[in-house]
């Protein structure tokens, strides 16, 4: 057995929440104000929320984690100006109306895998434990045993080469699908151990070779990249004038996709350059609220290595329609 896998966890939700104080301040919570987090986890941001708020304003938890719920339900119990939601943060629109909420002053996501996820070795999403290929944050509908063991061999690649932005994604994949054709691939060291055979052996050296596979399968099997796309556009409708969107993200597509939804609604005229006067009149919905995002500290680097590929984008809402 690798010196870098075990096969016991805590089972305790333990997450330590990045850009903390950061990705708060960038709410510029109102007294009296409404605010969702959208991915509540084991409630780090929501209670320094909640503690903000003061019993004037309202709070929404959502997660979509049984595990996260119950952690966040006893972590924010002495607030009485909060409610949990076990739902995804996509359809924050509908969670809200349920409640009797049509706006909100402030949201936050942090997306990405949780700590606990990664570090319970039932859940199966980290290639350092020996479990079965699970990766469902909701515990819920298709696994990763589904996907690997059942995906076309072009789905597969694509899955690895675009979410996982994985080189040797047909190498893995002709590893996997052969390995599948004798008996299905049931757990995560013997999905990790067929990975690092396809790999080139200088490429092994350089960082764990299913990092990248891992990642993108997880992406597939939680759907994140739609996920964030649905709910983007549903938490930005949803804000009151001068409402803010904070969004943490920890891989290069979501910053991406969370950079162009902001840049778009902080665009303006469309016209072409040498239109002498506006003719689309279309103005900006949106402003950002730091022209670059904001990366951890040192400080907190030295604390949570797990911070390093963290960004925070914050905008706010110019005009409601």
């Amino acid at each position: 057995m690798d010196t870098d896998r075990t096969i016991t966890g805590s089972g305790e939700f333990s997450h330590k929440s990045v850009l903390l104080k950061e990705a708060v301040d960038g709410l510029d919570i109102k007294q009296g104000g409404v605010y969702v987090d959208g991915t509540a986890g084991g409630g780090g941001h929501s209670f320094e929320i909640a503690s903000r708020l003061g019993g004037t304003g309202r709070l929404i938890c959502i997660d979509q984690d049984p595990d996260a719920i119950a952690a966040a339900t006893k972590r924010l119990s002495q607030f009485d100006n909060v409610t949990i939601v076990r739902s995804n943060f996509c359809n924050i629109k509908g969670v809200l109306m349920n409640l009797g909420v049509f706006k909100a002053d402030g949201v936050l996501l942090d997306l990405g895998v949780s700590s606990h996820q990664l570090d319970e070795p039932g859940r199966g999403f980290s290639y350092h434990y020996d479990a079965p290929l699970d990766m469902r944050m909701s515990r819920d509908g298709t696994s990763a045993y589904d996907i690997v063991n059942y995906s076309e061999p072009g789905e597969l690649i694509r899955i690895l080469s675009v979410y996982g932005e994985e080189k040797f994604a047909r190498n893995i994949v002709r590893s996997i699908v052969k390995a599948r054709e004798e008996k299905p691939i049931e757990t995560t060291f013997e999905l990790a151990d067929l990975i690092k055979e396809a790999y080139p052996t200088k490429a092994r050296q350089k960082a764990h070779p299913a990092r990248k596979s891992f990642q993108a399968i997880r992406i597939a099997v939680n759907r994140e990249l739609d996920v964030l796309e649905d709910g983007l556009k549903n938490s930005f409708d949803i804000l009151n004038e001068n409402g803010r969107l904070s969004v943490i993200t920890f891989h290069s597509l979501e910053d991406r996709m969370v950079k162009r939804a902001m840049a778009d609604w902080c665009k303006g005229c469309t016209c072409p350059p040498d239109f002498p006067v506006c003719v689309c009149g279309n103005k900006p919905k949106a402003e950002l609220v730091n022209r670059k995002p904001i990366v951890p500290s040192d400080e907190e680097l030295a604390e949570n290595n797990r911070a390093r590929s963290a960004k925070l984008r914050v905008c706010k809402k110019l005009r409601d329609h």
